[in-house]
C-alpha cells in the first residue's frame, strides 16, 4: 500500500475525530518468537541484555501462569521451571517498529510514536477510504501478519482524543479492539482504575485518594478547586479534563524532526558494583557514546549531568563556559563534580549533555592542538561508524566490557527519534 496523504481534504471537528491507539501485544516476547520459531506457543520471559536477573517482558503463554514483567528469573522459574529466557534485542525490536510505521502511513499521514511498541494515528480524515474505522482496523491488522508475522498482534483503542484511545487498547486485551465514546465513558470509567490513565501514577494516585477520590467517576465528578487546592492549576486542569473524558491533545507525527535539548544515556550494570574503576569505565563509555550522538547531531554542550544509584543516590549537573562534545571532556567534567570513592557500590548510572548549540555556532579554539584533535576524533568517528561504535576505544577501556548502543524502549531518546525522522523522508 502506498503512503496516504490527503491535503485536498478539510479539517476535521474536534467532535468527530477518530483517533487509535495502537499497542503491540507482548511485544519482545511476540518479536522472539517470530524470530525463533522453537520459543513459539512456550513461556518465555525476555531479560536484559547485560544480566538475567528480571524478566523485562513475557510472553502471553508465561503471564497466563502468573509471570508478570518485573519478575526476578528466580522466581518466575519456581512457577515455571520449563521457562524459555531469551535476552532483549531493541535492534530487532526497532526494525519491526519502523516495518510498522511505514503500514500506518498507508492509511495516515498523522501517525506518532508514543513508545517503540506504541502509536497514535488520527484517521478521521481517511478512514473513509477503507471502509471506515474498523474496517481501516482489519486491513491494518492483516497487513501486519502478511508484513511482520503471524505471532505478532496489536490491540487498537479507538476514541475521540488520545486519552481515551490509549485507554481503550488496554481493555480487550490481546489482539481486540474497543470504543471509547460519549454513551459508554461512565461504564468504562467505573470499571477503569485511576492508574489505567496515563499520567496517573502510583504518587498521583495516593494524593488524590487522600481527597477522598479513589476512582475516575470520582474525579469526574471532583470540584475543581479542591484539585487545585491540593494540585496547583496545571496538574488540576489536566487532572478535571481526565475526569470529563477531555484532552486538547494533537499528534506529533514522527516524521517531523524533533527540537534536540538534551541527550543522555540511562545504564544499569549487572549487579552493585563495588570495583570504583569498573564504575568510572562504565561512566566513560557512557559518555562516549552521548559524545557520539552529539557530534552526529553537529551539536556541542555546556552543561553536564549526571544520576548515580546505588547504596547512595546523588544528582546533580553543571554549566560551564566551554563547550564540549568528546567523551574525554564530558568524562573530565563529570569526575571533577562527583567523587565515586563516595559510595559503597554503584547499580545506576545516568549522564546527560544538555545547553545545546550547533556545531557551527560555537566559538573556535585559537591553538592547533585541537585541530589536531578534531582531525582524530574524525578518523575515530569514520571507524567506529564503519565498524560499529566503540571499535576503536581509549586505553582507560582496556579489557573493559563493550557497552551495547541500542534504542530506548520508550523511544525517549531525541537521537533516535531524529534518525526515525530522516529514514522517513
Amino acid at each position: 500500500m502506498q503512503k496516504i496523504t490527503c491535503p485536498h481534504l478539510p479539517s476535521a471537528k474536534a467532535d468527530g475525530r477518530r483517533v487509535l491507539h495502537i499497542d503491540f501485544d507482548s511485544f519482545f516476547a511476540s518479536c522472539e518468537q517470530q524470530f525463533n520459531p522453537l520459543l513459539r506457543n512456550k513461556p518465555l520471559g525476555v531479560t536484559a541484555t547485560n544480566g538475567r536477573t528480571c524478566i523485562i517482558a513475557s510472553s502471553r503463554e508465561a503471564k497466563r501462569l502468573g509471570i508478570k514483567t518485573g519478575a526476578r528469573t528466580y522466581e518466575a522459574l519456581k512457577i515455571c521451571p520449563t521457562l524459555n529466557l531469551a535476552p532483549a534485542n531493541f535492534v530487532k525490536y526497532l526494525e519491526v517498529s519502523k516495518k510498522f510505521l511505514k503500514i500506518c502511513q498507508s492509511f495516515s499521514p498523522e501517525v506518532e510514536l508514543f513508545s517503540i511498541d506504541e502509536v497514535f494515528m488520527d484517521i478521521t480524515l481517511t478512514n473513509h477510504l477503507f471502509g471506515g474505522v474498523y474496517s481501516t482496523i482489519k486491513l491494518l491488522k492483516k497487513e501486519i501478519r502478511e508484513k511482520i508475522g503471524e505471532h505478532i498482534t496489536v490491540s487498537v483503542g479507538i476514541s475521540h482524543n488520545k486519552l481515551l484511545a490509549k485507554l481503550a487498547s488496554s481493555i480487550n486485551k490481546p489482539d481486540g479492539v474497543f470504543e471509547i465514546t460519549k454513551d459508554n465513558l461512565g461504564a468504562v470509567y467505573a470499571k477503569a482504575k485511576l492508574t489505567d490513565v496515563c499520567g496517573i501514577g502510583e504518587r498521583i494516585k495516593l494524593r488524590l485518594n487522600k481527597i477522598g477520590i479513589y476512582n475516575l467517576l470520582q474525579l469526574r465528578d471532583a470540584n475543581l478547586s479542591l484539585l487545585i487546592q491540593e494540585f496547583g492549576s496545571a496538574e488540576a486542569e489536566f487532572l478535571h479534563q481526565v475526569g470529563l473524558g477531555l484532552s486538547t491533545d494533537v499528534l506529533s507525527s514522527y516524521t517531523k524532526t524533533p527540537e534536540v535539548k538534551s541527550v543522555g544515556r540511562n545504564y544499569c550494570l549487572p549487579q552493585n558494583e563495588y570495583n570504583k574503576k569498573v564504575v568510572l569505565q562504565n561512566i566513560y563509555e557512557l559518555c562516549e557514546e552521548v559524545c557520539i550522538k552529539l557530534r552526529r547531531l553537529n551539536k556541542k554542550a555546556r552543561t553536564v549531568g549526571y544520576y548515580f544509584g546505588g547504596n547512595i543516590n546523588l544528582h546533580q549537573r553543571k554549566t560551564y563556559t566551554k563547550y564540549f562534545d568528546t567523551g574525554k571532556e564530558m568524562f573530565d567534567l563529570l569526575t571533577n563534580l562527583v567523587n565515586v570513592n563516595n559510595f559503597k557500590y554503584v547499580r545506576q548510572i545516568g549522564i546527560t549533555a544538555s545547553g545545546l548549540e550547533d556545531s557551527s555556532n560555537t566559538p573556535l579554539s585559537l591553538f592547533d592542538s585541537s585541530a589536531k584533535q578534531n582531525s582524530l576524533q574524525q578518523t575515530v568517528d569514520f571507524i567506529n561508524e564503519r565498524f560499529g561504535d566503540h571499535t576503536i576505544r581509549n586505553g582507560f577501556l582496556l579489557y573493559s566490557d563493550k557497552l551495547t548502543t541500542v534504542p530506548n524502549g520508550y523511544m525517549a531518546d531525541k537521537y533516535e527519534r531524529t534518525k526515525l525522522a530522516a529514514e522517513s523522508i
